[in-house]
C-alpha cells in the first residue's frame, strides 16, 4: 500500500470524513521521481465542528504520526468542518506555494 492510501485509509477510519483528498506534491519538490514524502490533506469533517484551527490539525497530526515519523517530509493540512465548507464559494483549499528549498 501506497503512504498515500495508507494516509487515506486512516483519515476514512478515523474521521469518516464528509470530503477528503489526499494529494501527494513530492513533485513540486527536489526528490526523487515516484517520491512520497510531501503531501496536502483537504478534509472535511463534522469531527471539526466547534473547534479550534490548531485542535483539528492536531487530531490529523495524532492520526498520522506514524507516518509524519517516519515518512512524510511535509504535510500540508486544511481541516473544515462541513459548515465551513459550505461557506467556501470555490470548494477547495489554498494552492500550495513553490519549493524554495533543497536547489530548486
Amino acid at each position: 500500500m501506497s503512504i498515500q492510501q495508507q494516509i487515506e485509509q486512516k483519515l476514512v477510519t478515523e474521521l469518516q470524513p464528509e470530503y477528503l483528498q489526499v494529494l501527494n506534491e513530492s513533485h513540486q519538490h527536489n526528490v526523487p521521481p515516484g517520491s512520497e514524502s510531501h503531501f496536502k490533506v483537504v478534509i472535511v469533517a463534522q469531527a471539526f465542528a466547534g473547534k479550534r484551527l490548531i485542535q483539528t490539525h492536531r487530531m490529523v497530526n495524532e492520526i498520522l504520526a506514524q507516518e509524519l515519523a517516519n515518512q512524510i517530509h511535509a504535510l500540508a493540512i486544511h481541516t473544515y468542518s462541513p459548515e465551513q465548507w459550505q461557506k467556501k464559494p470555490e470548494k477547495q483549499a489554498p494552492i500550495s506555494p513553490k519549493c524554495l528549498g533543497g536547489g530548486q
